[in-house]
């Protein structure tokens, strides 16, 4: 389910629901809370990285689940809300979509291979992306972009999330982790405490967009929740048909 591998002061995080896409279920949920406080928590480790093998990275939450899995540190997946002293990594092959993006969004750096593909397919299901994209999104991509991934649930490659600012580099298929690696190596070289205070200063400047971002998401997915809608969509999703959406009710 979750894979762990140490190299040199690298602490690599594998998701292994292969056969799931990587969809995140309440125990790899808690299976990556329990991998990132061991990246905080060792002092020889440095830099943690998140990639989901050579196939997909995730396709989010779990459709079985009734929400998407948190734990009380990491909120959702055990990692979206996670206050960390140690960069994160993702290392991306494949698709990223729904709650996988969101964990893209919520990784301080990402490297992603040429066939990767980033989306936000949520209101295809009746629901809405409650994990950090309707603010994370705007800050990481430009908001006309990131609003057209929200309403349309289209997704964006690689090559044009590196020309937004989302990818900090693509390589060819099969080498994102490899690329990781080094990209965490010569992060590692340098001071922990530097480091940590850095992110420290960074999370600190961006408060007052997370605090107010999390509220009108936590309305946002209530109203959502709130509609048939919701039920319709994920039904339709189990049985591969298109969905029979209820008219939006007057204001």
């Amino acid at each position: 389910m979750l894979l762990t591998t140490v190299q040199d002061n690298i602490l690599v995080i594998t998701l292994d629901r292969v056969a799931k896409r990587n969809a995140v279920d309440t125990a790899l949920a808690w299976a990556l809370d329990a991998a990132l406080a061991r990246l905080d928590h060792e002092p020889e480790l440095r830099v943690g990285i998140l990639t989901g093998g050579p196939s997909v990275f995730s396709a989010g939450t779990d459709l079985h689940e009734p929400a998407s899995p948190a734990t009380p540190d990491g909120g959702e997946y055990g990692l979206v809300r996670r206050v960390r002293r140690k960069p994160l990594i993702a290392a991306v092959e494949g698709l990223a979509l729904g709650g996988g993006f969101e964990i893209v969004l919520a990784c301080d750096l990402v490297v992603a291979a040429q066939g990767a593909q980033f989306g936000l397919p949520e209101v295809a299901r009746g629901v809405v992306a409650n994990c950090g994209a309707f603010f994370r999104t705007h800050e990481k991509l430009s908001p006309t972009i990131a609003m057209e991934m929200l309403l349309t649930g289209d997704r964006i490659t690689a090559a044009r999330a590196r020309e937004l600012g989302l990818v900090n580099a693509v390589v060819p298929d099969g080498g994102a982790l490899e690329a990781a690696v080094a990209l965490a190596a010569r992060i590692a070289r340098h001071s922990p405490a530097a480091i940590a205070a850095t992110l420290r200063g960074v999370r600190e400047a961006r408060a007052t967009i997370e605090t107010d971002g999390w509220k009108a998401t936590a309305a946002a997915a209530a109203e959502a929740a709130a509609s048939p809608d919701r039920d319709e969509g994920i039904r339709a999703f189990f049985e591969k048909r298109a969905p029979r959406w209820h008219p939006l009710r007057k204001a």
